[in-house]
């Protein structure tokens, strides 16, 4: 069901995957003649993964789990093709350094794969057994024609392409956590399936403010004016941040390295990103994002402009049925009041924890302070029998 690429912790990695090697897209760029105009390829990101991971100490097995062409007897495929091509879940699987540890499921957000998690995998290692995917059409995952039209069946796309690889991974009672768009996937998949999840943690997650909410009304107002208008046209036509990137052609890595460090110095605790680890970041981003369009494609079907839900997670709140632990940043632009009027119709245990000096990706910004809430957040299950329930937040924490 899977092909592995095993990497044992302390192992040299080989040339090709040394963080002081050329990465693939730099070689290509010293040689314009004959390179690509966008050069990557699913081999790239796979490369840049493993360069990217060389970092982390725990060891790992990273292998592509066959999910099929689709649910059994579901009328949406992957994508809509007679060839009933066979689909896979690019995953990444560290043993925890202690026996018998729970099992905990990351999920990425919107234009990001598993690879932005690299500086948690050792130290969440320390007590789970961590396996980290990219959905379906992101990152290292294959990436299907995305020929879905409506909300229910871009849902479906994501949350039965998740259970085809629970199954082909055969896990049950694990830890869910889902950032931003993975977060939003994730609440739908535990509405769904909520049997196989012990808890379920949500970072900065997306879908809890529609366009109703009060806080909304400054989109409405922007779509009025000219700029909104041609704003709003974009987004509904499907165009994605990702198609600048691949227009850009050998020119977009150097968009990315931009980005990358005007982004992650903002928030930070002073644990910025060497320059070694920048550079090995900033091409992780670069391959996974300019490759084939598929899974970014699903993003008004979601959200209207703005980000605001067409099916807003608030709607079912009342039907949750798996205790849940919502983590912001201090200065997360996802608004944690969603969550707060959430958990007033959830009937099941729910924690809102804001961290400091930490934004949207709170799990780069701070990542003591992410572990932390992460361990707080599992305390029932990681210690059942020290009446972990009575355990106080930790002080470099916030409740909300």
């Amino acid at each position: 069901m899977a092909e592995e690429i095993r990497r044992v912790a302390g192992e040299t990695p080989s040339s090709s995957s040394s963080p002081s090697s050329p990465s693939i897209s730099q070689t290509r760029w010293a040689w314009p003649s004959v390179l690509r105009w966008i050069p990557t390829s699913t081999e790239g990101i796979i490369a840049a993964e493993k360069r990217l991971l060389s970092l982390v100490k725990t060891g790992y097995v990273q292998e592509q789990v066959n999910i099929g062409s689709g649910p059994p007897g579901s009328k949406i495929s992957w994508f809509r093709s007679t060839s009933k091509e066979s689909r896979f879940i690019n995953t990444v699987t560290f043993d925890s350094k202690e026996s018998n540890s729970p099992t905990l499921v990351m999920v990425h957000g919107y234009g990001a794969s598993q690879g932005f998690f690299y500086r948690n995998f050792d130290a969440l290692a320390d007590r789970f057994r961590i396996v980290a995917i990219d959905q379906l059409g992101w990152g290292g995952s294959s990436r299907p024609d995305f020929t879905c039209k409506s909300t229910e069946e871009t849902e479906e796309w994501f949350i039965d392409s998740f259970e085809e690889w629970r199954k082909a991974k055969n896990l049950s009672n694990f830890v869910l956590l889902g950032h931003s768009f993975g977060g939003y996937i994730a609440a739908k998949y535990a509405l769904k399936h909520p049997e196989h999840i012990q808890h379920l943690i949500l970072v900065g997650p997306a879908g809890f403010t529609s366009e109703t909410d009060k806080s909304s009304e400054w989109v409405t107002k922007f779509r009025a004016t000219w700029k909104g208008m041609i704003f709003n046209h974009l987004w509904e036509s499907g165009f994605t941040p990702q198609k600048i990137i691949r227009g850009l052609g050998p020119w977009g890595p150097d968009l990315v390295r931009r980005y990358t460090s005007a982004r992650f110095g903002s928030y930070s605790t002073g644990d910025v990103l060497s320059e070694a680890e920048s550079t090995l970041f900033t091409d992780y981003i670069y391959h996974t994002l300019a490759a084939k369009a598929s899974g970014e494609l699903c993003l008004k079907y979601i959200f209207s402009f703005g980000a605001l839900a067409r099916k807003p997670l608030l709607q079912s709140a009342s039907l949750w049925k798996v205790p849940t632990t919502f983590i912001y940043g201090y200065h997360d632009w996802m608004n944690y009041q969603g969550a707060q009027q959430a958990r007033e119709d959830m009937k099941v245990p729910c924690d809102i924890i804001r961290v400091p000096q930490a934004g949207h990706f709170v799990f780069i910004d701070n990542t003591s302070g992410f572990h932390s809430a992460v361990f707080h957040a599992c305390r029932r299950i990681l210690s059942p029998d020290n009446n972990s329930e009575n355990l106080p937040l930790p002080e470099s924490l916030i409740s909300a």
